[in-house]
Formats: C-alpha cells, structure tokens, sequence
C-alpha cells in the first residue's frame, strides 16, 4: 500500500491532474470531485487550452494550458488523467509516463498499433500503470458471463455478435477539427464509429470472446462506409476471428433511424447471452426460459488507484487492448470508407441536428450479426461487389454468379451455390443469407442428414429430441482436392475466359448451351469426405424473355460404405421433407404458386407433379427515383422419371424445392450414385399455364 493512503489530503492522497477539462473530460471533474469529497485522492491541477469555467474547479487547483506547463511547473502528479482528442492520447501518455505518473487515457488509447507498442515499452520500462477509459470492462457482468458459459449454461459457443444501432448528427461531426477523420495532416486520428463512437461494443465483444492482448487475435476483417461527408466510417461490419477459434462479427451503425441501446452477444448451442453493456444488463436466453440479471460497475478510476496502493490488478489494462488496438489497426489501414450513395439515405432533421438515415439498416444490421457476415458479403446494393468465383451470362448479359461458399460461417454449412440469379431483364430471383433463415444460399444442393451431419445449415432436427436443436454436425462443400469448376460452350469456345462465359445470342432456341460442371466433395465437421458429387449446370437462352438452367447431380459415398441421405421429414417431422435441390426466393408481392393440379401452398406442397410455377413481383433495388421492381415466372420442371414432391414455402418464407428425402431416407451405395435433375426457367412478366407449357415443350428443352 502506498504510504499514507488512508491519511489526509496533503500527505497521503494520491495527486491526480486532469489534461482535457470539456467533452467526456467533464464526466472526469464529476468524478475527480467524487472521489476528493471521498478521500480517495486530490485534484491538483487540469490542463486544457480553453480552462473550465469560473468556480468549476477548487481554488487549490492549479490551471495550465497543456500538459508541458503542467509538468514543468513541478505539480509531481501521482496520476494523470487524459481525456484530449485521439491523435494526442499517446503523445501526452508518453509523457506522463516518463514525468513518473501512472495514466489512464480515455479511449481509444491509441491512433496505431505502433504508437500502441510505444506506450507500452514505455510504461513496462518505467514500472507505470496505465488504465485504458473503457468503463464497460468494469461491469461485475462480465466475470458473470464468463461463469455462465464455463457452466455450459448456452452450451457450446456458435459465435459472437455486437450490434450498435445509434445516431449522430452533423453537428456531432462539427463539434472538433479531428471528428471524422481519419487523419490531420499526416497525423493518425482514426476516428469512426468502432474506433470511437461505438468502440465499448468492439472492446466488450472481444473481452467476452477472451480476446484482449494482441496475440489473442487471429484476424480482423474490416467492410467500412459513410453516409455523412466524412473521412471516418458510420455504418460498418467489423470481423474478428481469435486465435481460440471464435468469430465475433460488430455491426454497426451512427445513421440509424434512432437511438438504441447497443448489446454484445454470446450465442450458444442451447441459448444466447446478451448484455447491455451501457445497463450492465444480461438477458438470459434457454430452453428452460429466459430471465434477466442485473449487475454493477467498477469504477476504472478507484480500480486504478486501488491498483497503485495494493497491487489488485487493472480491469482495462493497456496491454489488454491490444486486440482492440489489432481491430484499429486494420481500420486505420483499410482502404478509405466506400460512400453510401443518397438515394440509401433519408436526411431527417435540421441544420446542425439533421442525421442521416441509412434504409433498412435496423433489418441489415440485425442480419449481418445473425449471418456472421459484411454488408458486402450479404450482397447489400450499396455496398462494396465482390466479384463471384464464376459469373454465367447470355449473349454478354450476367444471369447468374456462382460462390463457392468459402464466406459463409461454418454452422451455415458453406457450399456452392448461384446468387444471384436473374431474369434477362434483370430482375433478380434468388437471395441468400436472409434474415429468417440466414443458411438459406441462392439455388443449389443441401441435405440435413447425410450418415447425421448437416449440410444443410442451422439447427438439426433429430428423432430423439422431436424438434430442431444446436448440434456441432455441420459440413461443408468444397471442390474435390485438385478439381476447379470447368465453363464450356458448344458455341463459342474462344469466348470463354476470366471467369465470364459468353453465350451466343437466345436465337436458335437453345442452341449454343453453356455448361459448368463441378466435382464437389461433402466433407464432415473432421473434414473427411462422407459423399463425393458430380454437379453440372446447363443454362441457354430460350427466347427473348426467358432462359433455362439445368441442374443435374449425382452423389456417392465417399468410402466403400452406403451413406444414409435424410431430411428432417425422414427424422419425423411432419411435412418437413426438404433438402436436395433447393432455391430461396427473394421477398416478393402477389405471390401466386400452382402445378397442373392445384394452386397455393397447401395444395402443392408435397404433390409430385411434372412442372410447379411461381410469379409475383420482385423487388429490383432502389433508384434516384425510389425501388423499383419487376415481373418474373419462375418455373421448375422435374425430371420425367421423378417421384420427388415438391417442397414448398409461400408463407414463411419464399422458397421452392424437390424432397430428396421427403419421409424416408436414401441410400447412396458404392457405385450406384444418387441421380437427380431438375429445370428451371427464368420469364420476365407473369405467365399462365398455357404459356408455361408453351415454354416447356420448346425445342432445346428435354
């Protein structure tokens, strides 16, 4: 204990001095005054270019204009506070350090990671405590959370998700020269919504990943925007995979519509944990119910004074930043935050208090937390494009992109698929990741049983438990080692290259097909191969308003043993007979789904008829002149020999299916593969039955 820490103010106190007296400084006075009326230390002098206002402060207390004069007048603070714009934190820490003082620097601590390395040299050479300003690690929350899930009380940790939803108005990024920006001159500022605004949630969702030094960190992804004329992000995803093998996925944003409450949550195989990190508040989530719990806070101050009388460790150490400062690091050197266009945005309010609100970021961020995914890997129309392995087109007219699946998080079960896929008007009739179902991936082939491991994505249901659990049983669907995806065209073979094939014009109806096969392997949650599949897609034009794609598969055991290919119907669920092919359907108005023999949802799903038909109006994106949308038919045609009912959701959810495994398992022998094929084509406009079996009966379509 130092000497005299119980004793009088003159003596025994610790001396604290305060350098930045306004903004977030202010809450510091409050506190400092706390502290003093509690004996716990003395204020002896604040710096600040602007002093506090008149009988703000003791007349004790000596008033410098920046730390140097503070330093030179021989003050000898015990501790210094520092609450100044970013770019200065390590500059004046540094300096504190070597006056002999212990610090606490508000946050972020740093503007890089090497001035990070500097400051902690620098305090570890001088036996210096520094205590880093994010308040939410002092919650009595967090070693609860920890408890909980050593418990297993949510079982098995699927992933971390942080979600800020605030607001911030122009004059918020007008209050100083360095809001907003990424730098001053050459100076590194890196101010932005995770790097400062909303950095508690960055910096609790790591610590309660057990990520806080910088070798806890394995990877940082960034995808940054901006919807105010700023240098700095306010609507981003930041990824972070830790070297302890969990992902946390921030999503946030300053241009929400209001002002919410931001959480950080641990989601597990029986329930989730969510705290409210500005409440100190946990949510509870199981299958046994949920409650809520309430906790109390650490103030960092006292923790830091506590620590320089008897040693109790810190609660924000510096060296427990550094995977936040790995996270700003990655921000800083990102490339500049992408422009949200305005016909995204809705400017509410007034000159100063106006703010921006990005359209349906409420919906868009609960999405990327719940999908573990950036904006750009959800295929948000304002953000960044990332280019698809493969694209397929017609006559020089992208219709359709093929992904590899190597985004999409594991308990998604990643596979290949198309997305998105469009009409040859442009509209798009697929989606992916949605916020209902986020495994749910454009048009392709997944299965949720096959010998017990998912293909499928999400919860399994099994017989045992009679409903959809968590299980650790997902696989994933990658190319055969040393096989790439082969594109083809009986046409114009020269055209073929980049990844773009180009087909020759729709006359000839059909002719000039195009062609993408795939061996593909099914890979356990161990990675070894349970099934081996040959897939080929063949798409062609077929008139000037509407193209097919043919999709046919065949699975085999990987080894010499028969592989069980199941559904949840097979597991015993009623009506639940999906998997095999399967296409998800965007958001889409006036739906209307019809066979031959019967039309909606409860008639056709489960029939087994030759063809099934969906039309509605889909939503095409936004445009200066608001969204806009279009007309599609959609129709699916099964193979001549198929006794697979159709698998349908018009309710719920849009998507089409053909039940591999409606109520009973298949077998996949060794040398006696799995077949199936399936066509579907693409219209623009709404069709009726006469047209459809006009369509199908045209020549190139077998």
């Amino acid at each position: 204990m130092l000497p005299g820490w119980e004793g009088t103010a003159e003596k025994g106190r610790p001396r604290v001095a305060l350098v930045g007296v306004h903004g977030f400084g202010g809450r510091h006075l409050a506190n400092l005054a706390r502290l003093e009326s509690a004996g716990k230390l003395e204020l002896v002098a604040v710096a600040d270019p602007n002093p506090p206002e008149a009988g703000r402060l003791a007349q004790s207390v000596a008033v410098f204009g920046d730390l140097d004069r503070l330093l030179a007048s021989g003050v000898n603070a015990d501790v210094v506070i520092i609450s100044t714009p970013i770019q200065t934190h390590a500059p004046l820490a540094l300096k504190a350090i070597a006056s002999g003082a212990d610090v606490y620097v508000e946050k972020p601590p740093v503007a890089s990671m090497a001035q990070f390395q500097e400051v902690l040299d620098a305090a570890t050479g001088a036996g210096r405590l520094v205590q880093v300003g994010f308040q939410s690690l002092g919650s009595e929350a967090l070693p609860a959370v920890e408890k909980l899930v050593a418990d297993g009380t949510v079982g098995e940790v699927l992933g971390l998700s942080a979600k800020g939803k605030w607001l911030r108005t122009t004059g918020y990024f007008k209050r100083s020269a360095w809001a907003g920006k990424r730098s001053i001159n050459g100076v590194d500022v890196v101010d932005g919504v995770g790097t400062n605004a909303l950095a508690h949630a960055i910096a609790t969702g790591l610590a309660m990943a057990g990520a806080r030094t910088i070798a806890d960190v394995a990877s940082v992804e960034t995808d940054l925007y901006r919807a105010h004329p700023t240098e700095s992000d306010d609507t981003s995803v930041i990824r972070v995979r830790t070297a302890a093998g969990r992902t946390l996925l921030c999503a946030l944003t300053l241009c929400a519509p209001e002002q919410q409450k931001p959480t950080v949550t641990i989601h597990g195989t029986r329930g989730d944990i969510t705290l409210s990190y500005t409440e100190d508040e946990l949510l509870i989530t199981t299958p046994d119910g949920e409650r809520r719990e309430q906790y109390g806070r650490q103030d960092l101050l006292e923790n830091l004074l506590a620590a320089r009388a008897s040693g109790a460790p810190l609660l924000s150490p510096l060296a427990g930043s550094g995977a936040f400062t790995s996270v700003l690091e990655a921000i800083r050197t990102a490339p500049a935050p992408q422009e949200i266009p305005a016909r995204h945005l809705t400017w509410e309010g007034d000159g100063d208090d106006s703010h921006a609100v990005v359209h349906g970021i409420d919906a868009l961020i609960e999405r990327a937390a719940k999908a573990q995914a950036t904006f750009a890997e959800l295929g948000v129309e304002w953000a960044r494009t990332l280019p698809p392995v493969l694209t397929l087109d017609i006559n020089g007219q992208p219709v359709a992109e093929y992904q590899d699946g190597s985004h999409i998080r594991a308990v998604s079960s990643p596979r290949p698929y198309l997305h998105p896929v469009r009409t040859l008007a442009g509209t798009v009739v697929t989606d992916h990741q949605p916020l209902d179902h986020v495994w749910h991936l454009g048009a392709g082939v997944a299965l949720q049983d096959v010998n017990g491991v998912n293909f499928w994505g999400g919860r399994t249901y099994t017989r045992e438990a009679g409903q959809y659990v968590w299980r650790p049983d997902h696989g994933t669907i990658t190319p055969v080692p040393g096989s790439t995806p082969q594109l083809s065209s009986t046409c114009c073979p020269s055209e073929a290259s980049k990844g773009h094939l180009l087909l020759p014009s729709w006359e000839g109806g059909g002719e000039g097909d195009g062609r993408l096969s795939e061996s593909l392997s099914w890979n356990g949650p161990d990675g070894e191969p349970i099934l081996t599949e040959e897939r080929t897609w063949e798409w062609a034009a077929v008139s000037p308003s509407a193209w097919r794609l043919t999709l046919d598969f065949a699975l085999s055991p990987a080894g010499n043993e028969p592989v069980s290919l199941g559904s949840p119907g097979s597991n015993g669920r009623h009506q639940g007979g999906y998997g095999g092919f399967f296409w998800r359907l965007p958001a889409c108005d006036g739906a209307h789904v019809w066979t031959p023999s019967g039309a909606g949802e409860t008639d056709v799903h489960g029939s087994v008829t030759p063809w099934l038909a969906w039309s509605g109006k889909f939503e095409t994106g936004e445009s200066d002149g608001g969204t806009s949308a279009g007309d599609a038919t959609l129709v699916f045609v099964a193979a001549a020999e198929s006794s697979d009912p159709w698998f349908v959701r018009v309710d719920g959810y849009p998507g089409v299916g053909q039940s591999l495994a409606w109520d009973a398992p298949v077998m996949a022998e060794p040398g006696a593969p799995v077949r199936r094929s399936i066509t579907v084509f693409m219209a623009d406009g709404i069709l009726g039955t006469a047209d459809i079996e006009e369509l199908i009966n045209q020549k190139g379509h077998s």
